[in-house]
């Protein structure tokens, strides 16, 4: 493989920047010519594609968000769309991808293999942290602890205050961010998607610390919660209490997507990136790099696409016994 290329897609992560220069430095470093492609799907239908060198990605390492852009694309979804795509990749003479991204680039991708063949290795990059197949992807330790620096900011004026704050994370299908910052923050309940959490369940929880005297609480809710979002459990909550106790909604909302990238995400970043690339070069093709038990694993596309990722129990446990 002479020719590869590179590209993010979907939402942004913290450590996109760290694994793009992975995979242009092993390139430049294994004798590979390198592209980048702005703007994801969008970009390669619309031949926004440029050569890349070692000098591209100098000063990007400690920098969030993404040099090459990102966009979700929905003419990528047709087939019109992706024989754009193939046509501009054969007028550069690319031979290769590497993309950046969640489920659905993954899934763009393994199309495009089946209908023309052009071999794809994936890096996870997500803040949600819910790819099948690595235990942590990129972005997600930094989302969690930009999470957590707005929980112990929030801890103190609901101490100050006496009040209850539910506060709202990303993560519409995963409670990754949730359980996390929950535990790190001290939360005395933390509501995700993948458990059932019922409202009188949160009540008894805030009452038996009212009869410790607790005088505030912070409640940590998954954005995807089946509940409901955070003001609409707060409101339910509300119903079975007090209506006149004081409470306080806050949502982080995308304040989690940016910022610079913790030391883990820079690690894992590079580690993938340079894994992704020499995963291509060694022949993969439709998989993505993670990193399992602290080793460098390959998953099929068709396996983090189609496979859950469970929430680690343990954790869930362990909000439940700390809030006591």
């Amino acid at each position: 493989m002479k020719r590869i290329a590179v590209f993010t897609s979907g939402g942004d992560a913290p450590g996109m920047n760290a694994c793009i220069r992975a995979v242009v430095r092993g390139a430049v470093y294994h004798g590979i010519e390198v592209f980048g492609i702005r703007r994801g799907y969008n970009g390669m239908i619309n031949g926004d594609i440029f050569q890349m060198t070692s000098h591209s990605v100098s000063n990007i390492v400690q920098r969030g968000g993404t040099i090459l852009k990102s966009a979700r694309s929905k003419e990528f979804m047709t087939v019109e769309g992706r024989k754009k795509a193939y046509d501009q990749l054969q007028k550069f003479g690319i031979e290769g991808l590497v993309a950046i991204g969640g489920n659905g680039t993954f899934t763009g991708a393994t199309i495009f293999y089946d209908e023309y063949g052009i071999p794809t290795v994936g890096a996870p990059g997500t803040i949600d942290n819910d790819l099948y197949g690595t235990d942590y992807t990129i972005g997600f330790d930094t989302a969690v602890n930009t999470a957590l620096e707005a929980i112990d900011k929030i801890r103190d004026t609901a101490d100050s205050h006496d009040r209850i704050f539910f506060i709202e994370v990303m993560g519409r299908d995963s409670g990754y961010i949730a359980i996390q910052s929950g535990i790190a923050g001290g939360a005395e309940m933390v509501m995700v998607p993948e458990v059932l959490t019922p409202i009188s369940e949160v009540v008894n929880v805030l009452k038996q610390g009212w009869s410790r005297q607790k005088s505030s609480s912070i409640i940590v809710v998954a954005e995807g919660e089946e509940e409901g979002n955070a003001v609409e459990v707060a409101e339910k909550i509300r119903k079975q209490v007090d209506p006149d106790i004081d409470m306080r909604v806050t949502t982080l909302g995308h304040i989690q997507r940016g910022g610079i990238p913790t030391a883990y995400d820079r690690i894992l970043a590079s580690r993938l990136g340079l894994g992704a690339l020499e995963g291509l070069m060694d022949g993969h093709k439709n998989e993505m790099a993670g990193v399992i038990n602290n080793e460098l694993v390959y998953t099929p596309f068709r396996d983090t696409i189609r496979l859950p990722k469970p929430i680690n129990q343990d954790l869930l446990r362990m909000v439940k016994i700390l809030s006591v």
